[in-house]
């Protein structure tokens, strides 16, 4: 079979990231190998996000750029996935006349026959259906990414039709993945060397409920019984739907690292209720408490969105008030955009946009206080961090042979470190590689905004 190279470019969430890697991992039957450059590609994938306007304004504006490319080198394959071609369908062969394939959210396991049609036939597809249910299929393993951690979809789609949302309409309704297929998927994973996993989902918390499967509290304890991981992330946790038994989860689960992102997008009832949020401010509370109660260490980070409609000054300063409440670890703030089919599109009292951004600007500046603060308050303290690898920052050796490392806590806050590297060694590459994917104790130094710096208190690894 004739090699030839691929180039996805990824834009948006966790989960297109997962669905790239299906994707590369299901053309690589048919001879195509990843590459990191676009130049030397025979087929560009672009795997879209429709969730703000901003994300599907960078797709169009990438795809722009190609028009080149293909004018160059006519024989390139282009395709577009993810939720922009499934919102836009046929309309972006109307509007990119140089696209050769659209590809919906779920036809990623048709792509491969897609393709083969496109190049035996050289026309142009679309295929934006949506089928129940989720498609398994086996991979060949891709190993291309030395990384140590991965994303695995356990579920797909939303029923909960936030107004402000797109994902039901272009995820399609909640379905779950079987828990056996999803367990074999995380220990094939951990044979090739993951030590980290993160489970995905619209609204983790209902996993499993309408297919009458076991529950997501224990598919996360089928999950921390599997050999050789280290450790449990997950997201996205819909308030409402925040039970009990995942709140003791945190507390049993040995693997289960202590975050949780946990979205309340506004701190006032009126705007949760116009948001279909179906939780109230008081609720919301009432459970980082229960969470910080059962769980002390836990971190907790949010959504915040800016200028939804109808926000008046007292919505927005009761956004800001629980925001003091509850003192964010991190939080992700975006100002509100009308999308495509979301009823809040067709909400009449709109937020000008320059007001919109001084309140995001708001929001950023005061999580941007309790992220240092947080971080501030670590100093002096001892934390068991999992090694990701050299600091993307600085990968040079430094003076006295010493090299700039960066790893993550349970709580999901990043830790940059120096450390030196072993004479015995007869490359850096192999101290490298012996410290990467471990867990290590380390002592925080000092506290960013962004990160922590840490000095290694002893480098027995601790797994």
């Amino acid at each position: 079979m004739k090699s030839r190279n691929l180039y996805i470019n990824t834009i948006g969430c966790q989960m297109n990231v997962y669905d790239s890697e299906q994707i590369a991992g299901l053309l690589s039957t048919l001879g195509y190998k990843l590459t990191d450059f676009e130049k030397k590609a025979d087929m560009i994938i672009v795997n879209t996000c429709a969730i703000r306007e901003k994300a599907e304004q960078k797709v169009f504006s990438y795809l722009g750029r190609m028009a080149d490319m293909k004018k160059k080198k006519p024989e390139l394959i282009i395709g577009v996935g993810g939720c922009v071609a499934q919102q836009e369908g046929r309309n972006i062969l109307k509007r990119v006349p140089w696209v050769d394939i659209v590809f919906g959210t779920h036809a990623i396991a048709r792509l491969p026959e897609i393709v083969q049609r496109v190049e035996s036939k050289r026309c142009r597809v679309v295929d934006i259906e949506m089928t129940p249910g989720i498609d398994e299929f086996e991979l060949p393993e891709i190993n291309n990414q030395p990384d140590i951690s991965r994303f695995v979809t356990i579920m797909q789609g939303c029923d909960n039709f936030c107004t402000y949302c797109v994902v039901p309409y272009v995820r399609g309704r909640e379905t779950s993945r079987n828990p056996e297929n999803i367990i074999n998927e995380i220990k094939n994973l951990v044979k090739s060397g993951i030590k980290e996993i993160t489970l995905l989902g619209q609204n983790v918390n209902s996993y499993g409920k309408k297919q009458g499967m076991c529950s997501f509290p224990e598919l996360l304890e089928q999950v921390n019984a599997v050999e050789g991981l280290l450790r449990i992330r997950f997201t996205t946790s819909h308030p409402k739907d925040l039970s009990q038994d995942l709140m003791y989860a945190f507390k049993n689960l040995d693997k289960l690292c202590n975050h949780i992102h946990l979205p309340v997008q506004s701190g006032s009832n009126n705007i949760l209720k116009r948001m279909n949020r179906k939780y109230t401010r008081e609720l919301y509370l009432e459970k980082v408490e229960q969470l910080r109660t059962i769980c002390p260490d836990i971190a907790i980070s949010s959504d915040m969105i800016a200028g939804f409609p109808g926000e008046s000054d007292s919505d927005f300063n009761q956004t800001l008030e629980l925001m003091k409440i509850v003192e964010y670890d991190s939080l992700f703030a975006f100002k509100y955009s009308d999308r495509p089919n979301a009823p809040a599109g067709s909400f009449s009292d709109k937020i000008s946009e320059s007001e919109k951004k001084a309140r995001l600007k708001e929001i950023l500046n005061l999580q941007e206080h309790y992220t240092l603060k947080k971080n501030k308050a670590m100093i002096g303290s001892t934390a068991e961090i999992l090694v990701d690898g050299l600091s993307k920052r600085n990968t040079e050796i430094l003076h006295n042979n010493e090299l700039q490392f960066t790893g993550r806590t349970s709580t999901n806050k990043i830790v940059n470190f120096i450390h030196n590297l072993d004479k015995g060694c007869d490359t850096s590459k192999d101290d490298i590689n012996n410290l990467t994917g471990k867990i290590i104790s380390i002592e925080i130094t000092d506290g960013f905004a962004n990160s922590l710096k840490g000095s290694p208190v002893d480098i027995n690894y601790l797994n």
